[in-house]
């Protein structure tokens, strides 16, 4: 008989994930980014790439870390990803005016192309997700989640400044 097999297993409390926001937001998005990243491989782009892409068009131009903490990821982590898009000439980085130390991230002319490409993946992942929906029902869980992220304050995991 193994050390495992010898020794109690610690009861766990019982968790409803059938009841769970949380289960099923996950679930839906980690669904919903794969869609995507499916879509988007044939063209030479990754779900990271996008996400990039899709920030600063929603916010504009923003240091690393404001990116990073937007995109759930460090800064470190982020580097890779901003330098193929640099590379590519899809991004470029730029000094901050208030800090010179600060680089901030602008997206670039050489996008528009990528961007479009990104766009139609999105807009056949969204069909197919709401496949079935009704526009209510559809109106009903937008509104629903813009509720759950307010309760939660989407903006939390966000820094700020380029630390």
């Amino acid at each position: 008989m193994s050390v495992a097999e010898e020794q109690p297993v610690a009861a766990l409390e019982e968790y409803d994930f059938e009841a769970s926001i949380g289960y099923w937001t996950i679930l839906a998005a980690r669904a919903f980014q794969k869609s995507l990243s499916d879509e988007l491989a044939p063209h030479g782009i990754t779900f990271r790439q996008s996400q990039v892409l899709g920030w600063l068009v929603l916010h504009g131009e923003q240091s690393q870390v404001e990116l990073a903490g937007r995109m759930l990821i460090e800064p470190a982590t982020l580097v890779g990803v901003l330098d193929r898009m640099e590379r590519d000439g899809l991004i470029s980085r730029v000094a901050s005016p208030s800090d010179r130390r600060c680089k901030l991230i602008r997206i670039n002319p050489a996008a528009s192309a990528v961007w479009s490409k990104v766009l139609s993946c999105a807009r056949r992942v969204r069909t197919r997700a709401s496949a079935g929906l009704t526009p209510a029902q559809f109106e009903a869980l937008r509104d629903i989640m813009k509720t759950v992220l307010h309760n939660l304050d989407e903006e939390a995991p966000t820094r700020r400044g380029c630390h």
